[in-house]
């Protein structure tokens, strides 16, 4: 173990681009660190093994003096030990003057054999201690699903094994959409490992993931921290960037930065020393022995105070708390729109402060930037204009045909269909361009409206008067029905519509791209029947029915529980 060193990768912020922690990855002399556990748990010395490389990378780390989170790797089995196993990081962590809070500790497999009681009372008794706690591997390892959903971490990383498949594996896509979504109703915070191509970064960024690392930002790099920021184009500005999709509202932890902290009772000569270092942070925030915001000082403030004429004398060996404000707080996980409302209410000489974000017990989490957020939140109101029609408001083709293989990936039977207005060029040359534009827009209104009465349904304005939806089989007849049983007209003049819609069940298409190639003949079906009409059909089948509409093949209206595939 003597011969190991340490490297540091950076772990990067996709919103702000900045550097919000590292981790220091263990580097055998010879073979890899995975070789060097497995002899020690077949020498019944993993814990002590673990613990003692958790412990040099804190003392490799600490020359660097950082002040960004370290993440440090230990096995579930090391984390079900006894206590006493981790006295060695404890030891280390006291030398260097590190708090727990300022680790995140990565539990990681092998999880079986590893108790699951134990591992849970393990990372109850880290939590109390005041580590951050993470699960690294999802993906490739044998993390059981029970135990993420029990355990209170703060991360999930998913293994670069899995997002190597990026872009191009749908099953890959539908798997870290359900994993965003998981993270998103639970308050986690997911990162995305191994990054290393453009490709992936865009479809990560476009999924909702907040935080990668990787070989495409900056290697691990021996002996050294890394710092410094990342340039990110903006979605619609990297080649190839899939268009069209709202991006999510973004929330607080999407900018958290880590914050500069000092004891409460800290001297104001102690704050200037650290606000005059050449990578000073943008404030410090002043906190109690549990960790709890007692004041924040901003920089420009403070040094214009103990700068000017007698500052010194007056200042520099008296409390920093003479000089500070009242923390500006916010709860972990709260949206960034609330954030901006803070700021609102706030003195208007500080708008500009460092907001602390604290957990439900009231410790200290990070800051975010005011600017920051702000810059978001423009990011994401542009992102939504652009994938909306205007007309409409309804967004663009994309967002069907990212449900659509979702739902292929995750082998959910989908249907598929394209409605338009029959004629629609006569209306607009008989009643004129308003007409036709009103009725493009009652169309979209009511699609709206079904979308949100029935659930399960994604509509799309592709363009002129051409719309994609995309559900749930048995949600296409009520759907249908609403729509075809409504009298449309355009200035008095009445107007039918077409719907062509593709069952899609099982292994019968891969992908969007072969459903829209199949729809196009069933939507010419559709045009060629009198009346409102509806022509389904079926990917590898010839046959179709014409269910709506005087068409010579027409057969009485089905329900849900007839759409069964027809054989042949």
């Amino acid at each position: 173990m003597n011969q190991v060193r340490f490297a540091f990768q950076p772990l990067y912020s996709l919103h702000t681009g900045s550097v919000i922690a590292v981790e220091a990855l263990a580097r055998p002399a010879s073979g890899q660190v995975r070789d060097l556990l497995g002899s020690a748990l077949r020498q019944g010395r993993l814990a002590e093994v673990d613990a003692g490389l958790a412990a040099r990378a804190i003392l490799t780390e600490a020359p660097h003096a950082s002040l960004l989170p370290v993440h440090l790797n230990l096995t579930a089995h090391t984390v079900a030990a006894t206590p006493a196993a981790l006295d060695p990081l404890h030891e280390a962590l006291a030398r260097t003057g590190r708090r727990p809070r300022e680790v995140v500790l990565e539990v990681g497999p092998p999880f079986h054999g590893v108790p699951s009681p134990h591992l849970l009372a393990g990372l109850r008794r880290l939590g109390e201690l005041g580590f951050r706690l993470a699960f690294d591997g999802l993906g490739a390892g044998d993390l059981p699903l029970n135990l993420l959903a029990e355990s209170r971490v703060d991360l999930v990383k998913l293994d670069r094994t899995a997002l190597r498949r990026l872009p191009d594996d749908m099953a890959t896509v539908a798997l870290v959409e359900s994993l965003v979504h998981y993270a998103a109703r639970t308050g986690l915070r997911l990162v995305a490992t191994g990054i290393e191509t453009e490709a992936q970064l865009d479809t990560v960024r476009r999924l909702g993931i907040r935080i990668a690392q990787g070989n495409l930002f900056a290697p691990a790099r021996d002996g050294m921290v890394p710092a410094g920021t990342i340039t990110l184009a903006t979605p619609e500005t990297r080649p190839g960037a899939p268009s069209g999709t709202p991006a999510a509202t973004p929330r607080v932890d999407d900018f958290l930065r880590p914050a500069t902290t000092l004891p409460a009772d800290a001297t104001s000569e102690q704050i200037r020393t650290v606000l005059v270092d050449q990578e000073a942070p943008t404030g410090i925030v002043g906190v109690d022995e549990h960790d709890r915001p007692q004041w924040s000082i901003d920089r420009t403030r403070f040094l214009l105070a103990v700068t000017g004429p007698f500052g010194h004398a007056l200042h520099a060996n008296r409390p920093a708390a003479r000089l500070a404000d009242p923390p500006h707080v916010i709860r972990k996980g709260a949206g960034a729109l609330e954030l901006l409302d803070l700021v609102a209410d706030a003195d208007w000489n500080r708008t500009s402060d460092d907001i602390v974000v604290i957990d439900e017990d009231g410790r200290c989490e990070g800051v975010v930037l005011v600017n920051e957020i702000v810059r978001g939140m423009a990011e994401v109101k542009i992102e939504e204009a652009a994938a909306l029609n205007p007309l409409t408001r309804l967004p663009g083709s994309d967002t069907v045909a990212r449900d659509v293989d979702r739902r292929i990936g995750a082998n959910q039977p989908v249907v598929v269909g394209w409605l338009d207005v029959d004629s629609f060029k006569k209306v607009n040359d008989t009643v004129g361009f308003a007409a036709g534009d009103d009725l493009i827009r009652s169309l979209g209104r009511r699609l709206t409206d079904i979308s949100a009465a029935l659930g399960d349904i994604t509509v799309s304005h592709v363009g002129g008067d051409d719309f994609l939806i995309a559900c749930g089989v048995d949600k296409i007849t009520a759907m249908a029905d609403r729509l075809l049983d409504t009298r449309w007209a355009a200035e008095g003049l009445p107007v039918t519509i077409s719907l062509a819609t593709l069952v899609c069940a099982g292994s019968s298409v891969r992908s969007y791209r072969e459903v829209s190639r199949m729809l196009a003949p069933l939507k010419k079906k559709a045009k060629s029947v009198t009346g409102s009409s509806w022509v389904n059909g079926w990917p590898g089948s010839e046959r179709l029915e014409v269910l709506r509409g005087a068409g010579p093949r027409a057969v009485p209206r089905q329900r849900p529980g007839s759409w069964a595939r027809p054989a042949g």
